[in-house]
């Protein structure tokens, strides 16, 4: 693996963990010879970590298709959204969020344009499945930062599966790095997070991933949990190898009144 690339994830996502993958993060994790992220969104450790062997997955297919599109049509990529900034404005923004292309690069255009554009780069969808944020403030549809080309390296070889984490889970053993970072759920509590998904990530699915991620450590891979800092969760990975809350800056509120420094739970199993 190459730890501590200079690639910058593309898009951004709530509860992304790029505050998490930072250098000393990443220079104390174990060594592995191939790296598993079943709940994939912006891929902040899968870019930290740069593994040659990985298998990444989500269950939602907007997302894979985006990380497929960039992997095989990095330069398709980079012009549409270049078309896509020259049009870029409020009516062009709602027709775009409309829009329902057929073509899978026309999909991942558009969904990366609407990441871009759209209020915080929240991904929601109503009860018909359809992407209903708002427009953001933020004119930048191409970055400074982006690097398809890179991006697209780095993901050839790649396995891209759109699946439930138990399936990817359950494909780890021994030399494998298990990075799982599913949505904050937890039991009696259904948090502002979870609203944001289309499908809730109930308190029986935490069950059913403690169950495979503890089923996957028995098998001999490595694996390193991130979940909210509360009773329920810390209940349900009692005698866990490790345990710790982390510090993150809280930033989705629109309001920098209600941001503030919160914690989450990092687990290694």
């Amino acid at each position: 693996m190459e730890k501590n690339s200079n690639i910058i994830p593309f898009l951004k996502w709530a509860g992304g963990k790029r505050w998490l993958f930072n250098k000393p993060f990443v220079d104390g994790l174990p060594s592995f010879e191939r790296y598993i992220e079943p709940f994939l969104g912006g891929g902040a450790g899968f870019f930290a970590m740069k593994p040659k062997n990985a298998v990444l997955s989500d269950i939602n297919p907007e997302l894979v298709n985006v990380y497929r599109q960039i992997r095989d049509n990095p330069l398709a990529i980079s012009d549409g959204l270049a078309a896509f900034q020259a049009k870029h404005g409020k009516d062009f923004y709602y027709e775009m969020r409309a829009a329902a292309p057929n073509n899978e690069l026309e999909q991942a255009l558009r969904t990366l344009y609407l990441n871009r554009s759209c209020w915080n780069g929240l991904y929601r969808l109503n009860k018909k499945g359809q992407f209903n944020v708002p427009i953001g403030t933020k004119d930048s549809i191409v970055l400074k930062t982006d690097s398809f080309s890179e991006i697209s390296k780095a993901l050839h070889g790649v396995t891209l599966e759109v699946c439930d984490f138990s399936r990817t889970i359950s494909q780890s053993g021994p030399g494998d790095f298990v990075f799982v970072d599913p949505p904050y759920t937890v039991k009696h509590n259904m948090n502002g997070f979870v609203k944001y998904n289309e499908s809730i990530f109930t308190w029986e699915d935490q069950k059913r991933l403690y169950n495979c991620a503890s089923e996957a450590s028995a098998r001999g891979a490595n694996v390193f949990i991130t979940n909210a800092d509360h009773k329920s969760i810390r209940e349900l990975y009692e005698g866990a190898k490790q345990m710790e809350p982390v510090q993150r800056a809280s930033i989705l509120s629109g309001n920098p009144e209600f941001r503030s420094i919160t914690t989450e739970l990092l687990i290694q199993l």
